[in-house]
């Protein structure tokens, strides 16, 4: 016996995925739906063999329905996610919307499965920002080991975070290169983006941090640990699938280089890749498409007492969204749902 699920945003970058994934994993289906807005109204959408047509996210009723899992912003939730969870059709939120929310869990499942049980507070569950995500994913093992005081992250994340504008903007302005007479002029981005770095990821707040990197220090404390510090330089650079992150970790205690490269090796969800001669390491490209949080350059930081170093890459649509909000719906049926 599967479930009813939903897929909302199906038309989208992520929801597209969200359907490769469920497919891929053979997560337990006996009738699934997908939604978009009106203005995709019967696009059709693939899931393994089977192509469906988009329904109409404003007039469906999720009555019946187990679970739904959104791809579609936070305005879009906001008005029609409540509705699903009134019906007890159990909302994986992908957008910010209820990240924050002291009653609603955030969860990674590899971190932080047991969050799930709490879902029944408001028949919603979280799905973290797609650079906190692999991020934790990477420290959690290292955290129960030897207790992370502070960790410095700064990341290299790829256009696709911010939707197909992105992808194409950066496409655009690489042929533009080439041909000047083509208008490249920045949209989705504050500056061109095309053979270039921009230190700028969502709006600027009060104390000169981005959003993103609030998200990245907000939601790391509150699926790991809170007394954890962390500070995040977030910047968009001109790749157009996965996030890479360099971080800088301190520990309470001392951890050796060799010990944490072996507790990374058994982790669930990363695949080590270190080693120390050209190319002995996993960059962004080589990610696409995978499940893994690779990790790289593991190494001492010789600076402070105890402190390590290492690189961090991931399919920022998979892991960083998709792939975690279907492996939440994995584990809300083992733990609670107990189907299929």
């Amino acid at each position: 016996m599967g479930y009813k699920v939903v897929v909302v945003g199906a038309t989208g970058n992520v929801g597209r995925e969200m359907l490769n994934i469920l497919s891929e994993r053979q997560f337990p289906i006996d009738e699934i739906a997908v939604l978009a807005s009106r203005r995709s109204l019967g696009t059709e959408v693939s899931f393994g063999d089977k192509t469906l047509k988009t329904q109409d996210l404003a007039t469906f009723d999720f009555t019946g329905w187990d679970i739904s899992l959104w791809a579609v912003g936070s305005e879009a939730t906001k008005e029609h996610a409540p509705r699903s969870a009134k019906a007890n059709c159990i909302v994986i939120d992908n957008s910010s919307l209820y990240r924050y929310d002291p009653d609603i869990p955030l969860v990674v499942p590899e971190v932080n499965p047991e969050a799930v049980d709490g879902y029944a507070k408001k028949n919603i569950i979280a799905n973290p920002n797609c650079s906190t995500a692999q991020m934790v994913v990477a420290l959690k093992p290292l955290h129960d080991r030897a207790r992370i005081k502070r960790v410095v992250v700064s990341t290299y994340q790829s256009v696709s975070g911010a939707g197909k504008g992105g992808m194409d903007e950066l496409w655009d302005q690489t042929k533009a290169v080439y041909n000047p007479t083509s208008n490249s002029a920045p949209a989705q981005f504050t500056k061109q983006i095309a053979f270039n770095v921009i230190p700028h990821i969502d709006v600027f707040m009060d104390d000169g941090s981005t959003k993103e990197e609030w998200k990245m220090v907000a939601e790391t404390k509150k699926i790991i640990e809170s007394s954890i510090k962390v500070t995040a330089t977030c910047v968009r650079v001109p790749v157009f699938v996965g996030h890479s992150e360099a971080i800088n970790i301190e520990f309470e205690d001392f951890l050796d280089e060799d010990e944490a490269r072996e507790i990374l090796r058994t982790a669930p969800g990363i695949l080590v890749v270190d080693k120390r001669e050209d190319g002995g390491y996993v960059t962004p490209v080589e990610c696409v498409g995978d499940y893994a949080t690779f990790i790289s350059r593991i190494r001492q930081d010789s600076t402070i007492e105890n402190g390590l170093n290492l690189w961090c890459v991931s399919d920022n649509l998979r892991k960083g969204a998709a792939l975690n909000a279907v492996q939440i719906a994995e584990t809300l049926g083992n733990r609670v749902l107990k189907k299929g």
